[in-house]
């Protein structure tokens, strides 16, 4: 009995052992897996400033699956810190964008007035950065939010134009060379300044010029109007002249007596006196008339090609003045065509600044059925008498440097716009179409197709007066080269085949 108790206690116990034992396992596995589920999970962003000291801001980098933004100078990234972006029906669209507003203490127009502090807009459909709350997800309606202190100290950094690029994915700047990507003249890089310069004086006195001309031609053609009436009321005097000398003559001819023929004969002599000076008078006024004619001919002559080479000479200015800023070029596979960039520094009444646009040309892209992905190419800096590029991408297809194998730029646009390219300059290759957000008041707007643009979507499409170009210049009354026409705007859904057509080109037509 005795060694059966001990037996029996001996077991109990023993089971009360393996419970706890099997309990403690359970849970340090618990505990382990719980471990390396954190190790595994990466931590989320925090703000963060590189060790050195920073430089103007050129590109940021917004990543939706990181929650993150980063902004980049010419030497790497500078700052980093989370962000909220767009929630599920209302995604922040995935593409390219730049910098074209900014405002302080900014209000939405579309929420209910909802404060946006240190608002950077990047579309005017409501797309912008500003600082916001971070519960640590996406939550906002489309825009990127960042932290308030963070937008705050970095509002002043940034400048009209910075290249806002919106990535589905992490993706950052890598150093990248390339025959395709612009090499400038060190000459024409270091003349373009004074050229500019010279250009605008010789377009002011060109304008002047015209205006001079313009005025002498109206003052001669309103003198000419007066000579014109005194013409004409000649002109009636020697035609009535002419009709009593005609009726004195026939009275002379129809008289039978001796009485009758001398009065006949007097009315005759005094009628052919007054249509001789009525001639005189006239020949007198026509020959004054000729002289004056000629000159007002003449002024009308050189107020026209006063006009032109005024014309001329502001197209030159504008293009010199253009050749100190720097360009960005867009190439689509979907549409086959190049467009040009340059920010004019303009300021537009209604907010923001005017682009130029004027150029728009076909371009040749290899295999161009097959995909070439979406790649932005910047020129970060100066590298000795060329410059350093980067290359970012942020859609699948060809690699980037396969991608700029397949394209030839027309060497008239390289010739125009290469020898002054400076740092800020990009080239973007995409198989997107150009979103009809981009307008006169914007640098590029391209979003990803493949990707959510509930952002877009839930916002009334933005009206503007859609810039018809006007010719190669900036002559016309408005000063930017273009006439406006009302136009709605609608940004596509991403339910439109890749190849569609979002952008509407500037060219002349009726709408």
């Amino acid at each position: 009995m005795a060694n059966r108790f001990i037996t029996t206690q001996s077991t109990v116990e023993t089971r009360r052992w393996g419970s706890s034992a099997i309990v403690a396992l359970v849970a340090m596995a618990a505990l382990t897996a719980d471990a390396a589920a954190r190790q595994a999970r990466p931590a989320p962003p925090t703000e963060a400033t590189a060790p050195r000291d920073a430089g103007e801001p050129i590109m940021a980098i917004v990543s939706i699956k990181s929650q993150q933004v980063t902004f980049y100078d010419a030497e790497g990234w500078i700052l980093r810190a989370p962000v909220s972006t767009g929630t599920k029906g209302r995604e922040t669209p995935a593409g390219i964008f730049a910098v074209i507003e900014k405002d302080k203490d900014h209000h939405s127009t579309l929420y209910d007035d909802a404060w946006m502090p240190n608002m950077q807009r990047i579309t005017w459909n409501g797309i912008a950065l500003h600082g916001g709350p971070l519960p640590g997800y996406a939550a906002s309606h489309g825009c990127v939010r960042m932290p308030y202190d963070f937008a705050e100290n970095l509002f002043d950094k940034t400048r009209i134009g910075m290249r806002v690029i919106i990535s589905p994915n992490d993706a950052e700047p890598v150093e990248f060379s390339h025959p395709v990507l612009f090499v400038p003249d060190a000459k024409a890089v270091a003349a373009a300044p004074a050229r500019a310069e010279a250009l605008a004086r010789e377009a002011d006195e060109a304008a002047r010029t015209a205006d001079e001309a313009k005025k002498a031609a109206a003052t001669a053609a309103r003198e000419t109007a007066s000579l014109t009436a005194s013409l004409r009321k000649l002109e009636g005097l020697k035609t009535r002249a002419d009709a009593e000398l005609a009726s004195a003559d026939k009275k002379l001819a129809a008289a039978n007596t001796d009485q009758a023929k001398a009065q006949a004969s007097e009315q005759k002599e005094k009628a052919a006196l007054k249509a001789t000076e009525a001639g005189t008078q006239l020949d007198t006024a026509r020959a004054d008339a000729k002289s004056k004619l000629d000159a007002v001919a003449a002024a009308k002559d050189a107020a026209k090609a006063a006009q032109t080479r005024k014309a001329d000479t502001a197209k030159a200015a504008s293009e010199a003045k253009l050749a100190l800023v720097p360009v960005s070029v867009y190439i689509s596979r979907a549409t086959q065509k190049l467009y040009v960039r340059r920010n004019t520094h303009k300021e537009w009444p209604d907010g923001g600044e005017v682009f130029d646009a004027t150029i728009e040309v076909p371009v040749t892209i290899r295999d161009p059925d097959k995909q070439i992905g979406t790649h932005v190419f910047t020129a970060m800096a100066r590298n000795d008498a060329s410059l350093r590029w980067t290359a970012v991408t942020i859609d699948s297809g060809d690699d980037a440097k396969h991608a700029l194998d397949r394209i030839t730029i027309p060497q008239d646009v390289l010739d125009r716009i290469a020898p002054t390219a400076l740092p800020r300059s990009s080239i973007i290759v995409s198989d997107e179409p150009l979103s009809r957000e981009t307008n006169y008041r914007t640098e590029f707007v391209a979003v990803l197709n493949n990707q959510p643009q509930g952002g877009f979507k839930m916002r009334r499409p933005t009206v503007v007066n859609v810039p018809v170009a006007s010719g190669n210049d900036w002559s016309n009354n408005n000063g930017f080269g273009f006439f406006f026409q009302p136009n709605w705007n609608p940004q596509p859904g991403n339910t439109r085949p890749r190849a569609g057509q979002y952008y509407q080109p500037m060219q002349p037509r009726w709408w």
